[in-house]
């Protein structure tokens, strides 16, 4: 089955040249109906706003805003035109703090420096694909961040705890 993004757009915040030059190439190659490019957060902030993507790809470092950041403001500015926006963050850095610090800031999917295109196109069809469950609490606001039942989390432990209740927001289609 062929992979059909035309009737998407996707917003690419990137403050390298090349890096941009590449990712343009490979989305221009999967046909997206409208691809919005920001060399900065503060731009990418705006073209946000303006533009509603339907999938925002952002490196981490950045100037005026970085990724991580302009991943808080979509999740948690009240003036955020779309909190649920799938978002994968790319950064050179796979330490396993930054992988925590990106889940918690809401980031859908994570994506390694340097990469093959085909990584990249991996991404964009999960986000899309096999879209999950967006939570918002007092203190987190994103895609749910469990992938895997492990020992760790067990529905049935779960149930007999009192953990706060969780509000689910669908996906509108």
């Amino acid at each position: 089955m062929a992979l059909r993004f035309h009737n998407l757009s996707i917003l690419i915040a990137e403050d390298n040249k090349a890096m941009m030059s590449l990712l343009t190439a490979v989305l221009n190659t999967l046909a997206f109906k409208d691809i919005y490019k920001a060399g900065n957060g503060k731009e990418a902030w705006r073209l946000f706003q303006l533009h509603k993507p339907d999938i925002v790809l952002t490196d981490w470092e950045m100037d005026e805003i970085t990724g991580i950041e302009l991943v808080r403001k979509i999740r948690t500015d009240q003036q955020s035109v779309n909190r649920i926006v799938p978002i994968v963050i790319l950064t050179g850095y796979a330490l396993p703090e930054r992988i925590k610090e990106a889940r918690d800031a809401g980031v859908t999917e994570f994506l390694v420096k340097p990469f093959m295109a085909k990584a990249l196109i991996n991404r964009i069809a999960h986000v899309i694909n096999k879209p999950r469950d967006f939570v918002e609490t007092d203190t987190f606001v994103g895609p749910d961040r469990r992938r895997l039942e492990t020992e760790e989390f067990n529905p049935e432990r779960r149930k007999n705890r009192d953990i706060p209740k969780i509000e689910f927001i669908e996906k509108e289609e």
